[in-house]
């Protein structure tokens, strides 16, 4: 392998590390931002502005260079090793990296629908919504590693079950805050 393809693999793992450090955050914003609603005034306008400057920053200047140069190194990569386009882990790979680009872009529609006071989500929605670039982040990731030697073993699913596992936890545990956060609300209004 010549010295170019090393350099597209290190800038396109780059890339992609800033790509999804973006999609990993800009849906908690989403969250934050909503659950701004909860707020009373001025406090409650402080934020949603403050949120909405956050994600367009994070959107623009971040996430979306990230992207484009995931894209472009792994173009790169392919023209140092054309052979690749046949195999069929690529194709789900890519089949993959277009849903990811599919969520980025739905993140820009729920980030411009929040600054025009348009969308109509819940913070617990935008939460199971986050989890969707977790999927396909480790989904990518072991396709890029075991390549047409995905494990499908019984090791395999407990990981699979455990990361699902932690997902509706940290779901739960996220209901369970809100309630608390209700009960203490009605609570002191009783009061």
């Amino acid at each position: 392998m010549d010295t170019a393809y090393f350099w597209f693999k290190a800038l396109h793992i780059v890339g992609f590390t800033v790509w999804l450090a973006g999609l990993f955050y800009l849906p908690r914003l989403f969250v934050y931002h909503v659950e701004a609603e909860e707020q009373p005034e001025p406090i409650r306008t402080a934020l949603k502005n403050q949120f909405a400057l956050m994600e367009r920053r994070l959107y623009n200047i971040i996430t979306t260079p990230g992207m484009v140069l995931t894209i472009a190194m792994a173009v790169g990569i392919l023209t140092t090793e054309p052979e690749v386009l046949q195999e069929t882990w690529l194709h789900v790979k890519l089949g993959l990296v277009a849903l990811l680009i599919g969520y980025h872009y739905f993140c820009s529609r729920i980030r411009k629908q929040l600054a025009a006071g348009t969308f109509t989500w819940s913070g617990q929605q935008l939460r199971a919504y986050n989890e969707v670039s977790t999927v396909l982040f480790i989904l990518i990731v072991m396709l890029a590693i075991f390549k047409d030697q995905f494990p499908t073993n019984i090791a395999t699913w407990f990981i699979v079950g455990l990361v699902v596992l932690m997902a509706v936890a940290i779901q739960l545990y996220a209901r369970k805050r809100r309630l608390d956060k209700e009960k203490l609300l009605a609570r002191t209004a009783q009061e």
